[in-house]
């Protein structure tokens, strides 16, 4: 029996000696490589963290005592030490365990979290309610130094170092977020030496002054405050000691030595305490130390070679955009692009090649990517962001107040629209219709195919007003391309298919679903007509209203949030119309919170298929009374 079979709990990994420690972690990264090879995973941050989260389990009391992952994708040793090494295959499947942390899957999971940049902030709540309530119960917050570009991180430790209770934050420093990491503070972490460099110049920095003779107490102090600027210069430590933290390291997090002493010391500090040790991402295995962006949420891979099980035969949706995009800008030296440590995952690393002064990386900071380009929309500018539709909500107020509020001509590229996979929960972009349909100024759209994409790519520059454009992820369905895009009539849908019985009004991917379905109907005598309504605002209500008026009855569909989304944009503009005694219905993700899953599995359930649509369809024809019919 190998020493992780052995271990069942936290318990079980006290009961070896520290000197097993090392062949622990092999096996720990090792399952980690071969199950990932399989399903796709977060491969990198999570071999970096390995002996970490073995150290951490080992000293501390879990569950009593709090173990909060910031963004929580680097926790499958976290899972495997805390009883749940048997299900480890069922890694971010459907109806398996959740990629991240997750409080319904296990009583060791503190925190739910797909977002970087909460960890802090939580970790501060449950150190405050365990002094609160009497708790004697220590709270860890692991955070890696990419998240230190999120303003939430720094709102967290200045209030943790305010409030001066018991709280340690491990900065998990690898150089890396998703990305290579950006900005002034990534700068300032990379000023790192090593401990015993700093203690030797500090005791010899001491003997020196030691043979100046005492002269007065204000000597002293600016003794005392060089040598604060000196470290400050040498290490990164400073910034921490300002907000309110005493800080310890840099250590190395890979050498169990430095790390179990180090770490056991500082567990019985009492206050703010923040330990900077120093990881490898992808340590174990040669292809994710080579290219850890790939490896941070890789798919599933040859486990020797570390070459992908299959590549895509078609382009993806994100590649479409950008190509456009870049191809735009050829011509318009007002285009930029923004990102927010997104560059490959958006697929901007094809315009940081074209035009690398015209992309902006902002690190993980999406609401002041948002201003930023409210900023250059304002001097004339014509800036694109490229972001996840899961993480542009971090950004919602941004968008409301910096740019639609100054009608600024700035363009959302929204990535990930609809059902997202094995993400899961966190990461499924299903609310961006119904929270920007609603904001004045904003135009949003969501093409059918990719030949349509690069039309409305092309739309957003030429509008002059903010504009949001939304696309699936995933490869495209391989339709042919127009040459050229031309940029579409503002809030024009197109009718694909006449029809007498029903009206299929569809946005998005799932236009073609509704063609399908139409053609089902029409093969049992029901006459379907089929609108891609390519706008969600603003909507085509002329289209909309004429094709109600000839129908019995209207079913809507999206790939979104059924409660403020396309389909009640729709209901709404037929009551306004009169057309209230049409019967109809919405056809959309339900009021929960989408579980992970492969993206043709999740749509069969939810209905949000050929198949879905046809049965919704039937029903609500069904049901419809004959004196409905107009004239």
């Amino acid at each position: 029996m190998s020493i992780l079979q052995r271990i069942e709990s936290p318990a079980d990994l006290k009961k070896l000696s520290p000197e097993e420690f090392p062949e622990l972690c092999q096996e720990i990264r090792s399952l980690i490589i071969s199950v990932l090879s399989n399903v796709g995973g977060h491969l990198a941050s999570n071999l970096g963290v390995v002996e970490l989260t073995v150290a951490l389990h080992y000293l501390l009391d879990t569950p009593q005592d709090k173990i909060v992952w910031d963004t929580s994708n680097q926790a499958y040793a976290h899972k495997l030490l805390t009883g749940r090494r048997e299900q480890f295959h069922t890694l971010r499947q459907f109806g398996g365990m959740s990629g991240f942390c997750k409080r319904e899957e296990s009583v060791y999971d503190a925190f739910n979290a797909g977002h970087a940049g909460t960890g802090v902030s939580a970790a501060v709540g449950y150190s405050e309610a365990h002094e609160q309530m009497g708790l004697p119960h220590r709270t860890v917050c692991v955070v890696g130094d990419g998240a230190l570009t999120a303003g939430m991180t720094l709102e967290g430790l200045q209030h943790a170092g305010d409030l001066k209770k018991n709280l340690v934050v491990i900065l998990n420093d690898n150089q890396m977020s998703i990305s290579r990491n950006v900005g002034a503070i990534s700068a300032y972490l990379n000023r790192t030496f090593t401990g015993e460099f700093y203690t030797r110049l500090r005791e010899e920095t001491s003997q020196l002054l030691e043979t100046i003779p005492q002269i007065g107490e204000p000597v002293k102090k600016m003794a005392i405050r060089a040598e604060e600027l000196a470290k400050g210069f040498l290490l990164p430590g400073l910034l921490f000691e300002e907000l309110g933290f005493r800080y310890v390291g840099p250590i190395d997090g890979h050498n169990f030595e430095h790390l179990l002493s180090t770490l056991d010391n500082v567990l019985k500090l009492k206050g703010p305490t923040l330990l900077h040790v120093i990881t490898k991402k992808g340590l174990g295995f040669e292809p994710a130390m080579k290219n850890p962006v790939w490896f941070h949420a890789c798919s599933p891979f040859d486990a020797k070679t570390g070459e992908p099980a299959k590549k895509a035969k078609r382009p993806s949706y994100s590649a479409i955009a950008v190509k456009t995009l870049v191809d735009m800008a050829k011509e318009d030296k007002r285009i930029v692009a923004i990102t927010a440590a997104m560059c490959e995952g958006t697929g901007l690393a094809a315009f940081e090649k074209a035009f690398p002064d015209r992309i902006y990386d902002v690190g993980i900071a999406e609401q002041h990517a948002v201003t930023f380009a409210a900023g250059l929309a304002a001097q004339g500018m014509r800036p694109v962001i490229c972001m996840y539709s899961t993480f542009l909500q971090r950004a919602y107020d941004q968008v409301v107040h910096d740019v639609a509020t100054q009608n600024l001509p700035v363009t959302l590229c929204i990535d990930r629209g609809g059902l997202v996979a094995e993400d899961g929960t966190t990461h499924h972009g299903a609310f961006d219709f119904a929270f920007l349909r609603h904001v004045p100024n904003m135009v949003v759209m969501a093409p059918k195919d990719e030949n349509e994409l690069q039309h409305m790519v092309k739309s957003c520059i030429h509008y002059d007003c903010p504009v949001s454009v939304r696309y699936p992820r995933g490869a495209t369905i391989g339709v042919p391309m127009d040459a050229t895009a031309e940029p579409l009539p503002m809030g024009q849908g197109e009718l694909l298919r006449d029809g007498d019985d029903v009206a299929l009004i569809a946005v998005g991917v799932l236009v073609h679903h509704a063609l399908e379905a139409a053609e089902r109907l029409a093969q049992e005598g029901i006459s379907a007509a089929v609108v891609n309504a390519r706008f969600v605002k603003p909507l085509d209500h002329e289209l909309i209203g004429s094709i109600t008026k000839k129908v019995k009855c209207v079913l809507t569909m999206e790939e979104g949030c059924q409660m403020g989304g396309f389909g009640s944009a729709v209901l709404e503009s037929l009551s306004d119309q009169g057309l209230w005694h049409v019967p109809a219905k919405v056809l959309a993700l339900p009021d929960i919170y989408i579980e992970q899953g492969p993206q043709d599995l999740l749509r069969e359930k939810y209905g949000l298929t050929a198949n879905g649509i046809y049965d919704q369809a039937k029903a609500l024809l069904a049901r419809v009374p004959l004196h409905t019919v107009m004239s």
